[in-house]
């Protein structure tokens, strides 16, 4: 029951600066507002079963256990005061103010990590632009919409950065880019649940509407925690496009968000790297294409490979350097016999 209720909360202070100011502006559910929604509450759900704690008891007694949350933030503002570089506990007390609806401490709060990390991490910037809009009340413009755009230009599979801007494109008229982006948020395996809406909103946006023939899919649960272990559509552009996802025992395990690497290296001489690419743990499912873009070497250019090791490993750490306790997964390509594959990350470094 606990699980459901802050959840709820949750989906609540989403719709809160995701769907109000698009109905400020129309006064009437548009179909945009209608993605809005459903999108909200999914991805809020889905959220909260990767990095929440269903399983907290709440019934009596048990409930009584829980930490009050103003204590929890002040205790939380006080370690920061001792220790101020603390990214995560930076990251922690943002989020908590908006759980609390706070949002001029969590602006505050966003800014400050946001300086820490010298503006290259793309989810901070994404969320600062939510705790704007939230403490605003206004429609994505102006900075909110700069600070998605450049969380955009430092990681392009950002799904909440490509999702706010393509709403922001479409706001201002521009649905050739709301198109684009929302078409690059579905070759990230989207939700079932909204998988359709995005589709036919994309195919109206292209001047091609279209109804969906398919039923509808039923609810199984927390959107975020089920994975897709089909290979995805390879890239034409792409030497190899791997779908990457956490297995049961690495989504158990890994509790704090993480730079996942994703590398192609030659067995036989695995270092220096043929080729590299990065996403953020909390993006995961996700779709990683690598071509001779991402090549390392000048001259060593992935396309040269026959045969690679493709890698993706969590970095706890924040290097590329293997270490004890990063989560990993790998397999042998073959471009020519199959260049779109699934890669599960399922094992752990001793």
């Amino acid at each position: 029951m606990t699980f459901w209720i802050i959840a709820a909360s949750l989906c609540v202070i989403a719709l809160g600066f995701g769907a109000w100011p698009l109905y400020r502006e129309s006064r009437r559910l548009t179909p945009l507002l209608a993605v809005v929604i459903v999108s909200s509450v999914a991805l809020s759900v889905g959220l909260y079963s990767r990095i929440g704690s269903p399983d907290i008891p709440s019934a009596g007694a048990a409930s009584d256990t829980l930490p009050n949350m103003n204590e929890a933030v002040a205790s939380l503002e006080r370690r920061l005061a001792k220790n101020p570089e603390d990214l995560n506990g930076w990251n922690m007390l943002a989020r908590s103010y908006m759980t609390l609806q706070r949002f001029d401490d969590a602006v505050t709060t966003y800014e400050r990590l946001m300086e820490l990390e010298d503006g290259r991490n793309a989810q901070t910037l994404v969320d600062l632009a939510l705790a704007i809009l939230s403490r605003d009340g206004s429609s994505i413009a102006g900075r909110s919409a700069s600070l998605i755009e450049n969380a955009l230009a430092l990681e392009p599979n950002n799904p909440a950065a490509l999702f706010y801007s393509g709403i922001a494109s479409a706001n201002r008229g521009d649905t050739d880019t709301a198109a684009r982006r929302w078409q690059v948020l579905l070759g990230l395996n989207p939700p079932p649940e909204i998988r359709s809406i995005i589709e036919q909103r994309v195919a109206e946006w292209r001047g091609v509407p279209v109804e969906s023939s398919e039923p509808p899919v039923a609810d199984t649960g927390p959107a975020l925690a089920s994975t897709s272990t089909e290979a995805p559509a390879a890239n034409p552009d792409a030497v190899v496009t791997a779908r990457i996802a956490l297995s049961d025992a690495a989504l158990a395990a890994l509790t704090a968000d993480a730079n996942v690497f994703v590398i192609a290296r030659d067995p036989a001489q695995p270092s220096p790297p043929i080729a590299v690419d990065r996403v953020r743990l909390s993006d995961l499912p996700a779709v990683v294409s690598l071509g001779d873009a991402q090549s390392m070497v000048a001259g060593r250019s992935l396309s040269g490979f026959e045969e690679f090791e493709l890698l993706a490993r969590v970095s706890l750490s924040g290097s590329p350097a293997a270490a004890s306790g990063d989560w990993f997964g790998t397999l042998i390509v073959r471009p020519a016999d199959n260049p779109a594959v699934f890669l599960s990350i399922d094992q752990q470094v001793p």
